[in-house]
């Protein structure tokens, strides 16, 4: 069961996922999905990150089609071009009500530029835009960087920010008290502007020892180009 704060209406149907780059946003993205998978029949992950190449939802194919997770990406052989263009699949993502949606989103203002065209067709339904904020980061590690780059998100898509997502990490050397300074930080960035706190993120081999509530455990699937 995904350990969440009860933040979001149980019925939220697309989970539109956007966070700096270095927040661990697609890791997330793809632990959503597998958890997702978990309680509902049909599950996509829309991999709409067209501005950063780095981590990308679609490395994680073999694991999301065996979990039986709908991926939807560029054509294969346009998988590292990086063009500014949506695949026709995001449609059906947005008109089927049966089907739960995860939206991996390019990781400043100009990927979450990608949402304004689909902002109207987004707010039809059940949705919710999660901002993932990581305070071992040079350029979120305080609450005031963190609500600045909230606010030039929200700008960039013209939608506001639903939650929060705590995933301070330090990929495979994250500690317990990574995740705990993360808290603090996310709990300051909530209070000053009203967004609720979803979850606080860890990898599964330190998950049980986080003294918090609303742990949202992950397996670390994205590697490094020299991993």
């Amino acid at each position: 069961m995904i350990s969440f704060a009860p933040v979001l209406p149980e019925d939220t149907r697309l989970f539109t996922v956007v966070g700096h780059f270095g927040s661990g946003k697609t890791e997330f993205a793809v632990n959503l999905a597998l958890a997702l998978r978990e309680e509902r029949d049909e599950v996509a992950l829309a991999d709409l990150d067209v501005v950063d190449p780095y981590f990308r939802s679609r490395e994680c194919e073999p694991l999301l089609v065996q979990r039986g997770i709908r991926l939807i990406s560029s054509a294969n052989t346009c998988r590292d071009a990086d063009l500014p263009s949506m695949p026709a699949e995001v449609n059906v993502l947005l008109d089927n009500p049966s089907l739960t949606g995860v939206l991996d989103i390019g990781g400043d203002p100009s990927g979450a530029r990608v949402l304004a065209r689909y902002r109207r067709r987004i707010g039809e339904s059940s949705a919710a835009l999660l901002c993932v904020i990581n305070a071992n980061r040079p350029l979120s590690d305080t609450a005031d960087k963190c609500i600045d780059y909230i606010r030039r998100i929200e700008t960039a898509c013209g939608m506001g920010v639903t939650a929060l997502v705590n995933n301070t990490h330090c990929c495979h050397l994250t500690e317990v008290e990574d995740v705990l300074a993360g808290a603090e930080m996310a709990r300051e960035v909530s209070e000053k502007t009203g967004i609720p706190i979803l979850c606080h993120c860890a990898p599964c081999k330190i998950a049980a020892d986080v003294p918090l509530d609303h742990i949202f455990p992950m397996e670390l699937f994205m590697k490094k180009p020299w991993e």
